[in-house]
C-alpha cells in the first residue's frame, strides 16, 4: 500500500466521474455526467450506502472506440489505484463503447449517446451546433445501447429498431422482426431526444416495417431516404458478435501468466495471496486476494487483457475485477456453493488502511472512510386494516374453519390457509391468501395446504397475492392482521396425530403449565411463541406469560419495553379470557411462580441481534441447459416490470415472484417452482434462509409491500396492452391509444374501412340476398351516398391536414386540443358511419321490414340475453387463452365488475349500442 501512498492522485480526493486527459484523471462537472466522447477514456465511480451499513463501490473505466492504447492502459491502472484509495473493496468493470455492461448503462437511463471527438478538444454545445440529421440503432429492453449508423437506406434492416432524428420530427422505425419490449424502450429514447435536443416541441412518428400504407408519416420517412425501396437483411458486423457462455474455467495468475487450475470449481481453491482469472466465455472475472500487493494487481489486470486478446474473444466480452470478500452475485453463481462468512474484518482492515493513507497525504475521502448509518427498525407498509379474516386448519385432505375466537392461534404441528379480504385505498377488493406451514407439520398436509390454496386462488380468478409462510419467518404484513399471533406447541390435525403415533405429545390444550415468550414491540412484530416451561427459557429482554392451571402470570423482564408489557397482557387475555393476571417484575417472583416452572435457575439477559437489512434486488431468470440462472436488473424501477416477463424480487426478508399479464399461461403456473429454485440457489450463494416467505404477485394486483420498493405510479399500473402499447399510452396519453394498436395488429387503416364500406354499398345491388329496407325517408341511393360521404370525409381530411394520417401521428398531450389532433377522431367517426351504412345496406337474413330504433334495440337485447357459461379474467379473454368459449362474444364472459372497468358502462348499456359501435368498443378493448 506504500506504493499507492506515494502516487495518490489529487483528483481522487472527493472522487466522482473522471475523464482521462493527458494521461491524468480530470474531474467532470455534474452537468457533463453521461456525456462520453469517443476519443476519450473515463473512470466512473458509483457509491451506494447499504441498508445494513457500510458502502458498496463499483468502479467502471469506459474506453471510447477512438481512444488511444496508451490512454486506455492509463485508465485501467488509475482504476486499480482508485480501488486502493477505497480500501480495496470496489468491483471494477472494463466498459468498451457499444458493449457496456447493463450495470453501467443503468446509471444513465434511458441511454448514453457518445459524442464524436475528445473532451479536451472543447466541442461546441448543442445550442451552438447546426442540427444534423442522425440515424441510430436502438437495442435493449431495459437498458439501451445506442449506436449511430450512416444515414442511408442500406443501414436499415428487418431485425432492429432505428431512430431517425431530424430537425422537425423524430421517427421510430420498427423492424418487422424487432422485439416488442425493445420497441417500448426505444420510445423512452425518442422522448429523451425530443426533450433534450428539440425543447419538447417536435413531432414524433412511428413507422412499421412491412406495413406500407397511404400514410403521410411513412411517406415522409421514406422520402428522406430517397423514396421507398425494399431493405436488405441485417449485415452482421464485429459489434454484433456476442461471445457464447462456456463452462467456467479457473486460471491462476503468476508472473503475468495464466495457468489452468484443475479440479472442481470450489471457493477453497481461491488463496488470499494470489490472483485468479475465471473464464466464462462472455465474461472474464479477475479475482484478487485481499493480501496481494498493488503491483501484483496491476500485473493481473494486464494479464486479463492479454488473455482476452490471445483467445480472440469478441469486443462484447466483459472483464470484471473483484476483491476477496466483496464478490458479486454473478461471480458466486458460477460456483456450486459459496459458504458465507463475515466480511467485517476485511472492511475494517480496508478502512484502517485508507485512514492511514489519507493522513499521510493530508487529504480526505469521506465516503471511503466513514461507515454508513444503519437504518433503524422502520415500520414496513402493512395491509389496510378492518378487512375480513378467515382461517382454515388443514385436517388430512380437507380444511376446517378455525372459530373466530381462536383465529391467531397456530399449532407448530399443523398447516393453515389464511385469506384476508381488504380494500387498498380506493381500489377494488383485494385478497391476501397464504398457507402457513408449521415446523412440525407432516408433508402430506403441507401438500394439501398448497393444493387448497391454489384452488382458492383460481376461484378468485388469480387476483390474490399468494404466499407460502413458514413458522418463525412470518413477514410483517402477515403478523399485523392477527392481534395477537401466538404459536403453540403440538398439533390438532389428524395428520399430526397419526405422525406422533402415541409418542410424547406436547400439544397445548389450555390446561396445565405453559410458558410463552412475548417479543413484539409494534403492530408488525407482536407475536408470542410457546417455549419450554423451565426457568432457563426466560430472558430479561422480553416479557413472558406463564399459565399454570387457572393462574396466569405476566413476567416483566427488566430490559423489556412498555409495548412488550402491553402485548403480554393481551396474550394472557387471549389465551385465558377473563382470568386475573398477576403482573410480576423480574426479581419479585413468588415461590408459586418458580415452582410452576421447576424451580429457579440461571437464565440469560443477552439480547438477540436482529438480522441486518439488505438491499433489494430484482432478477430475470432463464434455464441454460436445465440449469437455473438469474440476471440482475440494476437500479430497477417500475418501468422494468414488463408485462411479458416473470421477475423475482429478493428483499432478503421475502422473495416475491412478479407475474406479468402476458406471460404464457403454463409459465404462470410455475411461479412458485421458479421462486423455490431461486431460494435454493440464493441460499447456497448468499445465505438466504430456506424458509423465507415466498409470494406470487400478478400484474395489476400488486400489494403495498411490493410497490414500496418502486417509485410506484398507479397510472402506469392501470395501462393495458403489451410493453410497446403501454409505453405509447404512458408517453403520449390516452388520445393516442389507437396508435399503439395500429402499429402492431396489422389491421386495416381507416381509409381501408371506408373503401370496404363503399365497395359493399355499390356491389350489393346485384346481391341475391334479401335486404332490409332503409329507414323511413331513406332509399338505397342515400345509403350509398352515406358510404361515399364517409370515404369523402376521410380523403378530404387527409388532403386538408397531412399531419393526420391514421394510427401513426403521436403528439404530446398539450397538442390534443388542436384541430389536427382531433382529426383522427373525425376519421374514426367517418369510418364508423361507413360501417353502419354497410351494415344497413347489406341487410340480414330475415324478411324485409321497416327497421326502427326499437327494432335495433330489440336485436341488441336479443344478443345480450344469450346466456354464457362462467366468467373469466379480462387478460385471459384478451389473450385468447380460454378454450371452449364463443370468441366472437368474448366480452360477454366478463363479470359485471370487470365489464364496467373495461368498457366504462354496464352490459345492458353496451348492448343498447348499434352493432358497429359495439364492434368499435370491442376493438379498442382488444376483444373483437
Amino acid at each position: 500500500m506504500s506504493n499507492t501512498a506515494k502516487s495518490l492522485e489529487p483528483a481522487f480526493q472527493g472522487v466522482g466521474q473522471k475523464a482521462i486527459e493527458n494521461f491524468q484523471p480530470v474531474p467532470l462537472p455534474k452537468p457533463d455526467y453521461g456525456k462520453f466522447h469517443t476519443g476519450d477514456s473515463y473512470i466512473v465511480l458509483q457509491t451506494i450506502a447499504g441498508r445494513g451499513g457500510g458502502y458498496h463501490y463499483d468502479v467502471h473505466f469506459w474506453l471510447g472506440k477512438e481512444t488511444s492504447q496508451d490512454e486506455a492502459g492509463t485508465a485501467a491502472i488509475k482504476t486499480v489505484e482508485l480501488d486502493a484509495v477505497l480500501g480495496g473493496r470496489a468491483v471494477q468493470y472494463r466498459e468498451l463503447q457499444g458493449h457496456e455492461s447493463d450495470k453501467f448503462l443503468s446509471y444513465f437511463k434511458p441511454c448514453i449517446i457518445p459524442l464524436e471527438g475528445g473532451f479536451a478538444s472543447g466541442f461546441k454545445t448543442v445550442e451552438e451546433e447546426e442540427f444534423e440529421t442522425r440515424l441510430y440503432t436502438c437495442k435493449g429492453k431495459r437498458v439501451v445501447r445506442m449506436k449511430q449508423v450512416p444515414f442511408s437506406r442500406s443501414s436499415l434492416n428487418h431485425d432492429d429498431i432505428f431512430i431517425l432524428d431530424t430537425k422537425n420530427k423524430i421517427y421510430q422505425f420498427n423492424g418487422a422482426n424487432s422485439n416488442i419490449q425493445e420497441r417500448g424502450k426505444a420510445l423512452e429514447v425518442v422522448q429523451f431526444l425530443k426533450d433534450k435536443y428539440h425543447e419538447g416541441t417536435c413531432d414524433v412518428a412511428i413507422v412499421d416495417d412491412g406495413k406500407l400504407k397511404a400514410e403521410s408519416d411513412s411517406g415522409e420517412f421514406w422520402v428522406l431516404f430517397g423514396g421507398f425501396a425494399p431493405i436488405g437483411k441485417k449485415v452482421i458486423t464485429d459489434d454484433d458478435i456476442v461471445a457464447e457462455k462456456i463452462s467456467p474455467q479457473l486460471y491462476s495468475i503468476k508472473g503475468g501468466n495464466a495457468n489452468a487450475v484443475e479440479g472442481e470449481l470450489s471457493k477453497s481453491l481461491l488463496e488470499n495471496n494470489r490472483c485468479y482469472l475465471l473464464d466464462c466465455g462472455n465474461e472474464i472475472f479477475l479475482w484478487v486476494g485481499r493480501v496481494t500487493q498493488v503491483d501484483e494487481r496491476k500485473a493481473a489486470t494486464q494479464a486479463a487483457e492479454e488473455f482476452v486478446t490471445r483467445q480472440n474473444r469478441p469486443k462484447s466480452t466483459q472483464i470484471i475485477w473483484l476483491i476477496q470478500g466483496h464478490e458479486n452475485h454473478a461471480f458466486k453463481s458460477k460456483f456450486d456453493s459459496w459458504p458465507t462468512a463475515s466480511t467485517t474484518p476485511v472492511v475494517e482492515e480496508g478502512r484502517g488502511k485508507v485512514a492511514a493513507l489519507l493522513k499521510q497525504q493530508g487529504g480526505g475521502v469521506k465516503a471511503a472512510t466513514k461507515k454508513a448509518p444503519v437504518i433503524e427498525d422502520i415500520v414496513p407498509p402493512l395491509l389496510e386494516g378492518g378487512g375480513k379474516l378467515e382461517v382454515w386448519r388443514i385436517n388430512g385432505n380437507e380444511k376446517t374453519a378455525v372459530p373466530a375466537e381462536d383465529i391467531g392461534k397456530f399449532y407448530s404441528g399443523d398447516c393453515y390457509v389464511v385469506l384476508y379480504t381488504y380494500n387498498q385505498h380506493e381500489r377494488k377488493e383485494d385478497f391476501y391468501l397464504c398457507s402457513w406451514i408449521g415446523k412440525d407439520s407432516v408433508q402430506e398436509e403441507v401438500e394439501t395446504a398448497t393444493t387448497l390454496c391454489n384452488t382458492m386462488y383460481n376461484t378468485l380468478k388469480g387476483r390474490p397475492v399468494q404466499g407460502r409462510i413458514y413458522q418463525g419467518k412470518e413477514p410483517p404484513q402477515f403478523i399485523a392482521i392477527f392481534q395477537p399471533m401466538v404459536t403453540l406447541k403440538g398439533g390438532m390435525s389428524s395428520g399430526y396425530r397419526d405422525h406422533i403415533n402415541g409418542g410424547n405429545d406436547e400439544t397445548y390444550t389450555g390446561e396445565g403449565v405453559a410458558l410463552f415468550r412475548v417479543s413484539g414491540t409494534s403492530l408488525h412484530n407482536n407475536k408470542a411463541l410457546q417455549v419450554d416451561a423451565v426457568a432457563t427459557s426466560l430472558n430479561s429482554n422480553h416479557c413472558f406469560v406463564l399459565q399454570s392451571g387457572t393462574t396466569v402470570f405476566c413476567w416483566i423482564g427488566n430490559k423489556s419495553c412498555v409495548e412488550q408489557q402491553k402485548l403480554g397482557a393481551k396474550v394472557a387475555e387471549f389465551l385465558k379470557p377473563g382470568s386475573p393476571i398477576k403482573h410480576t417484575k423480574e426479581g419479585t417472583e413468588s415461590s408459586i411462580f418458580w415452582g410452576a416452572i421447576g424451580g429457579k435457575m440461571p437464565y440469560t439477559s443477552k439480547k438477540t441481534t436482529p438480522e441486518s437489512p439488505r438491499d433489494p434486488h430484482l432478477f430475470s431468470y432463464s434455464f441454460n441447459k436445465e440449469k437455473f440462472e438469474v440476471e440482475e436488473i440494476y437500479r430497477f424501477s417500475q418501468d422494468d416490470l414488463l408485462t411479458e416477463d416473470m421477475l423475482i424480487l429478493d428483499t432478503y426478508a421475502e422473495v416475491i415472484v412478479w407475474v406479468g399479464q402476458l406471460v404464457d399461461t403454463k409459465e404462470k403456473k410455475s411461479a412458485f417452482e421458479v421462486g423455490q429454485k431461486y431460494v435454493e440457489m440464493a441460499g447456497s450463494l448468499d445465505g438466504l434462509a430456506p424458509n423465507v416467505p415466498l409470494y406470487k404477485v400478478t400484474e395489476g394486483n400488486e400489494p403495498c409491500f411490493f410497490t414500496t420498493y418502486f417509485s410506484w405510479d398507479p397510472a402506469k399500473a392501470s395501462l393495458y396492452g403489451n410493453s410497446f402499447q403501454k409505453k405509447v399510452l404512458q408517453l403520449f396519453g390516452d388520445g393516442n391509444e389507437d396508435k399503439s394498436n395500429a402499429s402492431n395488429d396489422g389491421g386495416p387503416t381507416q381509409r381501408a374501412s371506408a373503401l370496404a364500406a363503399l365497395n359493399t354499398a355499390f356491389s350489393s345491388t346485384s346481391s341475391p340476398k334479401p335486404v332490409i329496407a332503409p329507414r323511413a325517408g331513406a332509399g338505397q341511393g342515400s345509403q350509398r351516398a352515406a358510404a361515399v360521404a364517409a370515404l369523402s370525409s376521410v380523403l378530404t381530411t387527409e388532403k386538408l391536414s397531412p399531419d393526420s394520417s391514421p394510427g401513426r401521428r403521436l403528439r404530446s398531450p398539450h397538442a390534443e386540443s388542436s384541430p389536427t389532433a382531433r382529426t383522427p377522431r373525425r376519421r374514426e367517426d367517418a369510418s364508423a358511419f361507413a360501417e353502419e351504412a354497410k351494415e344497413n345496406f347489406e341487410g340480414k337474413d330475415s324478411e324485409p321490414a321497416e327497421p326502427t330504433e326499437e327494432t335495433n334495440e330489440e336485436e341488441n337485447e336479443q344478443d345480450s340475453s344469450e346466456a354464457v357459461q362462467g366468467t373469466y379474467d379480462y387478460e385471459q379473454l384478451k389473450s385468447k387463452s380460454v378454450p371452449g368459449i364463443d370468441y366472437k362474444r368474448r366480452e360477454a364472459y366478463l363479470s359485471e365488475e370487470d365489464f364496467q372497468t373495461v368498457f366504462e358502462m354496464s352490459k345492458e348499456a353496451f348492448y343498447q349500442n348499434p352493432k358497429w359501435k359495439q364492434d368499435l368498443l370491442k376493438k379498442k378493448a382488444e376483444l373483437f
